[in-house]
C-alpha cells in the first residue's frame, strides 16, 4: 500500500508542477469559455439578420460612418447619375474654401439656371451660408451657379476643382463633375461607393452637419419670400436621421445619399437611379434598419494605444491619436491587421479595407548578436516543454525513485528483522 501512496504523491507533484499547472488552467480556461459561448448562443438563440433582399434602386451602398467600412453594397461601382447630390460636393468645397460670411452675388447666367431654384434675382447678394442653405434644403440650381462663380468665376472651373477635390483630398477615383448641380450630362457621373465616401467625408464638417440635418428655416429673397423645407424626407420620418440630400432628374431617377445615428453607431448609404421617390427612401430604411440591427461598434485602439511589431532586428511601433473604432456583425470580432505604414485594415465580406492610421512613434534596429547561440538553447527548451514527454517524463522518474527507496527500505527491515533473531 505504501508503493501506492508514493506513487499518489508522485503524481499530485506533478499536476502541481508550474509549467503544467499553467498549461492545464489555460486549458481549462478555453474549455470554459467554450462552453460558456455554447451556453449564450443556446440563449439568444438567435439568428443572423439577413441582408436587405429587396433593394430595387440599381446601386446601393451602405458604410459605416466612422471607419468608412463597406457593410452592404450593390453594384456600387456602377457609374450612374448622381442628380441633386452632386450638391454634397459643392457644399464641402464652398465650406472649406471660403467664409461663412463672404458676400454673394447673383450673375444672369445663375438667375436663369435650369432646375429647382430659390428663385434668385439678378444682382441679388446673400452670404454664402444663405447659399448654402438656399442649395442644400431646397435644392436651389441657381444658388449652386452662384456659389460656383463666386469661388472660381464660372461653373466649368469650378467642375475641375470638384474633380480634384474628390480625386486629391478624398480619395475617391470613379466620379467626374462637369457642373456644380446636378444637371443632365453623360460625362457627369458618380458611383454609390464614390459618393458613399464624399457624404463621409462632408459630414465630418461641423459646418456641413448643421446644414444637412436644418428641417426647414425662413427664406427672404427678393423676388421669394417663403420656408425653405429640406427636401431630405427622412429627417423627419426616420428615427436618428441626421443628413444629407436627394435628388432627381429624368437620367439619373431618383438618387438620395443619407446618414442615420443611433447610440454609437452611424451608418452612410447611398441609393442610385431608384424607380421612384418613395422606393428610395424605402430602400434607404431597409439598409439602416438592416445596419442598425446586424452590426455593433468594437474598438480596434483606443487613443494612445500603441501597436508594436517585430521584424528580423527592427521593431516597428505605432500609436493611436484617436479611437479607431469598426462596425462588425454582432457576435463576430473585426478580422484586423496592421500593415508596415501603419494602416489598419479590417477584412470582411467584401475584403480588406482601410479603417484607420496608427501614427509611427518609433523604429529601433537593435545591435547584432549572436542569434544561433541565443537562440537554440530557447527553441531547445520550448521543444522540451511543448513535449508530451516532458510532462510524464518526471512523474515516471518520480514514481522509479519512489519505488527504489520503498524497496530499499524493505530490504533493511527485512535485515533488520534477521539479525534480531
Amino acid at each position: 500500500m505504501r508503493l501506492w501512496s508514493i506513487i499518489f504523491a508522485a503524481l499530485v507533484l506533478l499536476l502541481t508542477f508550474p509549467i503544467d499547472q499553467e498549461r492545464l488552467l489555460a486549458s481549462a480556461a478555453s474549455a470554459a469559455a467554450e462552453r460558456q459561448a455554447e451556453e449564450t448562443a443556446g440563449q439568444n438563440g438567435r439568428e443572423p439578420v439577413p441582408e436587405p433582399a429587396n433593394i430595387a434602386s440599381e446601386s446601393a451602398i451602405l458604410i459605416d460612418q466612422e471607419s468608412g467600412l463597406v457593410l452592404f453594397a450593390k453594384n456600387a461601382f456602377a457609374r450612374m447619375y448622381p442628380a441633386s447630390i452632386t450638391k454634397i460636393v459643392t457644399a464641402i468645397v464652398a465650406i472649406e474654401t471660403s467664409e461663412l460670411d463672404e458676400t454673394v452675388t447673383v450673375s444672369k447666367e445663375a438667375r436663369n439656371e435650369d432646375g429647382t431654384r430659390v428663385y434668385l434675382s439678378e444682382g441679388e447678394q446673400k452670404t454664402m451660408e444663405q447659399m448654402l442653405y438656399a442649395m442644400m434644403l431646397n435644392s436651389g440650381n441657381d444658388a449652386a451657379t452662384a456659389i460656383a462663380e463666386h469661388i472660381d468665376g464660372s461653373k466649368a472651373l469650378f467642375a475641375e476643382r470638384m474633380n480634384e477635390f474628390v480625386r486629391d483630398v478624398v480619395g475617391v477615383h470613379d466620379s467626374n463633375f462637369v457642373n456644380p448641380s446636378g444637371l443632365p450630362d453623360e460625362n457627369h457621373y458618380t458611383t454609390a461607393y464614390d459618393m458613399a465616401q464624399i457624404a463621409r467625408y462632408a459630414m465630418r464638417n461641423e459646418t456641413f452637419r448643421t446644414i444637412v440635418s436644418t428641417v426647414r428655416m425662413p427664406w427672404d429673397g427678393l423676388e421669394w419670400k417663403s420656408t425653405l423645407i429640406n427636401h431630405n424626407r427622412l429627417l423627419t420620418s426616420y428615427e436618428g436621421a441626421t443628413g444629407i440630400k436627394n435628388g432627381y432628374t429624368r437620367a439619373a431617377g431618383n438618387t438620395l445619399a443619407s446618414s442615420a445615428t443611433r447610440g454609437d453607431k452611424s451608418l452612410i448609404g447611398v441609393v442610385l437611379k431608384a424607380p421612384s421617390s418613395n422606393q428610395a427612401y424605402k430602400d434607404m430604411t431597409a439598409l439602416f434598419d438592416y445596419g442598425f440591427a446586424a452590426f455593433q461598434s468594437n474598438t480596434l485602439f483606443a487613443k494612445g494605444e500603441t501597436y508594436t511589431e517585430e521584424e528580423g532586428d527592427t521593431t516597428r511601433e505605432w500609436v493611436a491619436q484617436q479611437p479607431i473604432r469598426v462596425l462588425a456583425r454582432s457576435g463576430d470580432q473585426p478580422h484586423m491587421s496592421v500593415d508596415s505604414q501603419g494602416q489598419v485594415m479590417v477584412e470582411n465580406d467584401f475584403g480588406p479595407q482601410k479603417v484607420g492610421q496608427l501614427e509611427p512613434v518609433k523604429t529601433q534596429v537593435h545591435a547584432m548578436r549572436s542569434e544561433e547561440a541565443a537562440a537554440m538553447p530557447e527553441t531547445e527548451k520550448e521543444a522540451a516543454t511543448s513535449s508530451p514527454y516532458a510532462i510524464w517524463m518526471p512523474a515516471a522518474g518520480i514514481v522509479v525513485a519512489a519505488a527504489a527507496v520503498w524497496a530499499a527500505a524493505k530490504r533493511r527491515k527485512r535485515n533488520r528483522d534477521t539479525s534480531d533473531f
